[in-house]
């Protein structure tokens, strides 16, 4: 199960555990395992070259007319007291460097969108087939943000973060090796200054760093207090709140101004910091190296004296970005553990095992159903529900909201299973039929339709992906949908918009019927199809699912009881339980009936 980390102590105590789960990324990168080795392998080769970098610099800045003396301990091929030799050996380091680091970012680049690819895909089939109790428990903004923030931060990860962790690491391994050889004295005078400045300057800046993200968090929240204030603007003027909203809001920038004021005067300290301390250890080494270099018998050449001034240089730059680099590996193991938390939950094709395709005809048998919603389990919905209908028969659902009605509906699509009690189809168990097989064989008409972004053709077709053009035009007009879709200039093609709100709620909910048309259902779920529409909108909607019906078993849900006069059978749910069972006009008969009241008060109002 997803869950936030709110606690600290529960973040560490996650650690092991996020390290765990983030592992199994490896399991992406073995078909791309070779590129990625090569990869490292380039990728320690343009390191090591460049740690030859401030050695060979420093020889060219400390080759003089005066000193032609030849030192070649290191590489033999080199006049180290020739200019030209140093130089070019410079040119062709950095040749070998961009060579090396060209294929290095190129190999990891195309691993890392190999591997992300399978992720993203692995993810959000996870997430398409997953139980609806799982996206009870997840927001849906929580869930597109894993598939898309947090792989960012992987692709970022992959491709130059851990890269560049290693090859920090290695430089300041390396050059500490490096500056050893070149003068132990001054070596532990440079690790007992700059790296311990770098360091305090790292933690300094992140102080810093927090008071800021706190003063944006802040400010985000009066961007909230402005929003929402002047969205709903009518209702601060009716209520004469004014005062009350202003109060909230300097509130909020109060604390703005404070935090930022704080932050102003850590920044100070922080800048005097770099300029006298940092800078100064820089001068205070260079101060001792040149004391070094002077007299008879110097303990240091100038040549190693600008080569160590380098090494410290490329050192310091690479303590101050390490803790920066392990930071965003951290962020990287979370968002890796929050992916694979997803692709590890099991899904309805691993929950929902039946694989039974029966004949499907439309006969369903509710046998004593009992049912409690996962996250209230103490609150049953449904209680010892029996209902039956047969072949092409219409059954309707009335009751109070908080019935079980659309609970129901539920669980005949298998979004839950009963708690005790059967749901059987044909006589057969619903959990022991193939999941896909059995909703294939059910359309429902929702009160709330909701379009997809894309042309109505499209909308229609979603019923059955491979109908023709010329199925959906039918399907269409038996939805006395033509009319209105050939007002448009675009016709079939007409963008319906985000949600479909393009077009009216009668055009949307004759669009979904003819997506239900499309489908050729056998059993036919409507709910509340008409309850939000006007008057002439009704009618056509009404028509249309008249049509609809036709040859199958259909279960209405209406408020608006006139909808329902004609159904075979009409039961009445309370409180989670049958009250009642008839028809329209046995209903009405009964003497302080549920459903009789129920259609007086609707007949008064």
């Amino acid at each position: 199960m997803l869950r936030p980390k709110k606690e600290k102590t529960q973040r560490i105590k996650l650690s092991k555990e996020s390290i765990r789960k983030a592992q199994n990324i490896f399991i992406y990168l073995k078909p791309y395992r070779t590129s990625f080795i090569i990869g490292w392998i380039f990728l320690v080769l343009s390191t090591s070259a460049g740690l030859f970098f401030p050695f060979l610099m420093g020889n060219l800045l400390g080759t003089s007319t005066a000193n032609m003396q030849n030192t070649k301990e290191v590489v033999g091929l080199i006049n180290y007291d020739n200019v030209n030799e140093v130089a070019f050996a410079l040119f062709l380091l950095f040749g070998f460097q961009a060579l090396f680091s060209y294929f290095r970012v190129v190999l990891f680049t195309n691993v890392t969108e190999s591997v992300l690819k399978d992720i993203r895909y692995d993810a959000f089939s996870k997430l398409i087939y997953m139980p609806m109790d799982f996206f009870n428990q997840n927001k849906v903004g929580e869930l597109t943000s894993r598939i898309s923030s947090d792989i960012t931060q992987i692709q970022e990860t992959l491709r130059t973060t851990i890269a560049e962790f290693f090859r920090q690491i290695v430089i300041v391994v390396g050059g500490i090796i490096f500056l050893a050889i070149l003068s132990w004295k001054l070596s532990l005078i440079m690790l007992a200054t700059v790296p311990v400045m770098a360091i305090i300057a790292v933690f300094f800046g992140r102080f810093i760093r927090k008071l800021s993200k706190t003063a944006q968090d802040e400010a985000a929240a009066s961007n909230v207090i402005l929003e929402e204030n002047l969205t709903g603007i009518t209702n601060v003027k009716s209520f004469t709140n004014e005062l009350l909203a202003l109060g909230k809001y300097k509130e909020v920038i109060d604390r703005i101004q404070k935090l930022n004021v704080k932050a102003g005067l850590w920044r100070g300290l922080f800048v005097s910091f770099i300029v006298f301390c940092l800078f100064g250890a820089i001068v205070f080494i260079i101060w001792q190296g040149l004391l070094m270099t002077q007299g008879d018998h110097p303990e240091l050449s100038t040549k190693n004296f600008y080569s160590f001034i380098l090494y410290t240089i490329m050192m310091g730059a690479s303590i101050g970005s390490i803790p920066e680099l392990y930071a965003s590996l951290q962020k990287a193991i979370g968002s890796t553990e929050n992916l694979m938390n997803i692709i590890g939950t099991k899904n309805e094709k691993e929950l929902l095992t039946g694989t039974n395709k029966p004949t499907i005809t439309g006969n369903i048998t509710f046998q004593n159903v009992r049912f409690a919603y996962p996250q209230r389990k103490d609150v049953e919905v449904l209680k010892s529900i029996n209902i039956e209908t047969n072949k092409n028969e219409t059954i309707a659902l009335v009751g109070s909201s908080g019935a079980g009605k659309s609970t129901i509906t539920s669980l005949l699509l298998r979004y839950y299973d009963p708690t005790l009690g059967k749901i059987l189809f044909d006589g057969i168990d619903a959990q022991e039929i193939e999941i896909e097989h059995l909703r294939s064989h059910i359309a429902i008409v929702p009160q709330e339709v909701i379009l997809f972004a894309g042309s109505i053709e499209e909308n229609i077709a979603f019923g059955n992906p491979y109908a023709s053009k010329e199925e959906i035009h039918v399907a269409a007009q038996k939805a006395n949908a033509l009319e209105f879709i050939n007002g448009f200039p675009e016709k079939f093609e007409t963008q319906v918009g985000d949600r479909g709100i393009q077009l009216s709620g009668g055009q949307k909910q004759r669009i979904a019927i003819a997506r239900a048309l499309l489908k050729n259902p056998r059993i036919l779920i409507l709910d509340e199809a008409t309850s939000a529409l006007d008057s002439e909108s009704e009618k056509l909607v009404q028509e249309a699912l008249v049509t609809l019906m036709e040859g199958r078993t259909s279960i209405v849900i209406a408020h608006r009881l006139s909808t329902i006069k004609n159904a075979d059978r009409i039961y009445v749910l309370d409180q989670g339980k049958v009250a009642e069972i008839g028809t329209h006009q046995s209903l009405m008969n009964i003497e302080n009936g549920i459903y009789a009241n129920l259609v007086d008060i609707q007949m008064q109002a």
